[in-house]
């Protein structure tokens, strides 16, 4: 049941995500601190296994889809191993598609495989939270 709720969410999230993104160019962005932190701080909770820290970085939306961390963090550790588990991240640029601030990251996994992430990312009343999370094609060689 949490693996076809997580598929199902994914398919929403991507489909929406997708749907930001315009046909014009990407807006490239400085760097961002509290970005980088926000989603820095949701991998070291991962990593320890704490789910209620890791949940307060979800935004408010996230956070009512999946109602509780328990069912968070399982569709975390399910879908996401590369995020649950990672042996190394990396930020790569900030930019906005479509009015969606997204910050792309390079995961590597246990396995030493190589990952692409963008994280779109919402400011709150409580700074910024992430928003959807999907995983993006490598960048071409030479890009």
């Amino acid at each position: 049941m949490i693996r076809i709720f997580a598929l199902c969410l994914a398919l929403i999230l991507s489909a929406a995500f997708a749907a930001q993104q315009p046909a014009q160019a990407q807006e490239m962005l400085a760097p961002n601190p509290d970005i980088e932190a926000t989603i820095g701080a949701q991998f070291d909770a991962f990593r320890r296994e704490d789910i209620q820290d890791a949940w307060q970085y979800a935004s408010p939306m996230i956070q009512g889809l999946f109602g509780n961390p328990d069912r968070f963090g399982q569709m975390v550790q399910n879908g996401y191993p590369m995020v649950w588990d990672p042996a190394q991240v990396e930020f790569i640029d900030l930019q906005t598609l479509g009015g969606v601030i997204v910050q792309r990251v390079e995961v590597v996994d246990q396995a030493g495989t190589l990952h692409y992430l963008g994280y779109a990312m919402v400011e709150t009343e409580n700074g910024w939270r992430i928003n959807a999370v999907q995983v993006l094609r490598a960048p071409a060689l030479g890009a």
